[in-house]
């Protein structure tokens, strides 16, 4: 017993880099033909079994299946269909939307809107630990470490000590710039 914990303890600190590297649950989205068959500008529609435009798309209407979708398109590079889906979404309100806009606008070059994105996501949920990692990363982007570390404290002042938001950010502020996949 106490090899095999001392096994998953050592392989768990092998791949602690690349935990660094994924997403909000500390795992990359998992390919799917949306992004292994679907050109750009589509979306896989389980239904059908085939490709659909975004516009067509019914996965806007199930929350999940949307920040699921986006999160593997923007994880693939394609940010104009992370926007396109998302602008879908019934509830352009809701937090992760928001975050996930932020994101998406931000990876696209268009700071300010990511930060208004963020800064509306944090509005309506100040504990959304996912915007807050996104905006000090966003911050260390614009050269503004110390507005960086008070997401981070931020982060761990609501509960985030540990998770990937927190230990995302550390790791960005600790390089000095969000480098790698950090959605």
């Amino acid at each position: 017993m106490i090899r095999k914990t001392l096994l998953t303890a050592g392989f768990a600190a092998l791949l602690a880099p690349a935990a660094l590297a994924v997403g909000p649950d500390d795992n990359p989205p998992s390919p799917t033909e949306t992004t292994t068959e679907c050109a750009e500008g589509t979306v896989w529609d389980g239904e059908t079994q085939a490709c659909v435009a975004i516009e067509e798309s019914a996965q806007a209407t199930d929350p999940e299946a949307l920040i699921t979708t986006v999160r593997e398109l923007a994880y693939a590079g394609r940010h104009g269909d992370a926007l396109a889906l998302l602008a879908r979404a019934p509830d352009q309100g809701d937090t992760m939307v928001l975050t996930y806009m932020g994101y998406s606008t931000r990876s696209m070059g268009d700071m300010q809107t990511g930060l208004d994105h963020y800064d509306r996501a944090l509005a309506a949920d100040p504990d959304n630990l996912l915007a807050r990692a996104y905006l000090g990363m966003a911050r260390l982007q614009l050269g503004e470490t110390g507005l960086a570390e008070v997401q981070l404290a931020e982060i761990r002042a609501r509960g985030g000590a540990g998770r990937w938001p927190e230990r995302a950010l550390a790791a960005a502020i600790a390089q000095g710039s969000p480098a790698g996949y950090d959605y």
